[in-house]
């Protein structure tokens, strides 16, 4: 097996190490939540309808897998650039690890670019301008923010994120409450299954909600920032998918029943209009909770994009400069202003839809990337296992590692599984 000691440190400065496990969770929270369920439940509803639950469902499993390659994967290396460097290590190529973290970077780009695209649409609820206008200008603010410095980004991401998640809940009760039966109804979602064209929008809808629980990967690229992130980044992963799968199901149930999904795929503020429906109440309140959580997922993935580019960078695949850390912000200046100035493009041009499907596919192929990785470093170490048995005494990499462990099928699943959603 390779390992990264090898790896030319090219890195000037060092990383501030201030992000908790409770800072990480909100963090994960705030770009998964935000990137899916503010913006695109009425797309998907209009692709499955009553079955847009099972959806959810389908791409919690699937997303479970690869959380839990992640989950080890990020105790054996918390390094930034996560990805190329499992991938790097597993495979002992340099040019397969690039690849996987410019996959990785630009699906955060086109995730950060879609999410100010949705943004802007609950802005609009407030301010009367064109949206790829308004996409502009959160772009901006949010690079800024993201550059002044991982301690203040990642605390205001956690107040935000407490924001949103209050937004959801809000919707939650207000469904229990106005439509007391609405749990009692919960069987109607597995009606009509063997009716044509209903897995087809069941699939459809899934590729749709796999781009709701991406985010979660977002905390490996910052394991330098972390403390103790041996052990802080697989817990928070895990806890980051378990609430946002409860939270998406609740609200997408409430939200199926309480407005026709026509409606809904037509509304550039869904739960905004859920909530009007619910309560009767203006869309206001839900409105700029929205706009909260959207901007949180953008400047998550403009973090999450800047830490991978520099970590490539100080692995030596990419131009040094890429690696420069600000002596004033402590944070990657360089890669950070990069980030913001392709988010910018994308967002003032290219539809919603598309760019929230174009994240989906990059991420696929990036998750079957890194569970490979985990299958092939496990297949090796149980090789060497077996000749220890048979007379080495050498111990095999598995056998030094502490954090996060899974068996080998998780990570078979894993792969399997995204290539099977992607085909």
């Amino acid at each position: 097996m390779h390992e990264l000691s090898d790896t030319p440190d090219r890195h000037p400065r060092k990383l501030r190490r201030v992000v908790t496990l409770t800072m990480l969770v909100l963090y994960g929270l705030g770009v998964t939540v935000g990137a899916g369920i503010y913006v695109l439940v009425g797309a998907a509803a209009a692709r499955a309808g009553a079955h847009t639950p099972i959806a959810f469902g389908l791409a919690a499993v699937v997303m479970a897998f690869s959380a839990a390659s992640f989950a080890e994967l990020s105790s054996r290396f918390p390094v930034s650039a996560g990805e190329a460097a499992f991938v790097r290590a597993a495979f002992g190529s340099r040019l397969l690890g690039l690849v996987t973290g410019l996959l990785a970077v630009a699906a955060a780009i086109v995730c950060a670019a879609t999410i100010s695209r949705g943004a802007a649409g609950y802005i609009g609820v407030f301010v009367t301008a064109h949206p790829s206008v308004l996409a502009g200008a959160v772009v901006l603010v949010m690079g800024a923010i993201a550059a002044y410095g991982i301690g203040e980004a990642v605390t205001l991401a956690g107040i935000m994120t407490l924001i949103e998640l209050a937004g959801l809940v809000m919707i939650v009760a207000a469904g229990f409450l106005v439509k007391p039966d609405m749990l009692a109804r919960a069987p109607e979602m597995w009606t009509g299954l063997g009716a044509p064209g209903a897995w087809s929008g069941i699939l459809g809808a899934a590729v749709l909600a796999f781009f709701a629980f991406i985010g979660f990967e977002g905390m490996v690229n910052i394991a330098e920032e972390v403390e103790s992130p041996r052990t802080t980044i697989p817990r928070a992963i895990l806890l980051t998918l378990v609430i946002s799968t409860v939270l998406y199901i609740l609200v997408v149930w409430v939200a199926i029943h309480t407005v026709p999904r026509a409606d809904l795929a037509r509304s550039q503020a869904p739960l905004a209009l859920v909530y009007t429906r619910l309560t009767g109440m203006s869309p206001a309140v839900l409105s700029a909770i929205a706009i909260f959580a959207t901007i949180n997922g953008i400047i998550a993935n403009m973090i999450m994009a800047s830490r991978v580019l520099y970590g490539l960078a100080g692995q030596g695949s990419l131009p040094g400069p890429l690696a420069r850390v600000s002596p004033r912000t402590q944070t990657p200046i360089v890669a950070t202003a990069l980030v913001v100035a392709i988010v910018l493009a994308l967002a003032v041009a290219v539809p919603i839809e598309r760019l929230a499907e174009t994240t989906t596919y990059v991420m696929l192929v990036v998750f079957t990337l890194v569970n490979a990785a985990l299958v092939k470093l496990k297949l090796a170490e149980a090789a060497g296992r077996r000749l220890s048995q048979e007379g080495s005494t050498r111990p095999t990499s598995a056998e030094t590692q502490t954090g996060a462990s899974f068996p080998v099928l998780m990570p078979i699943a894993g792969t399997a599984s995204c290539i099977a959603l992607l085909v």
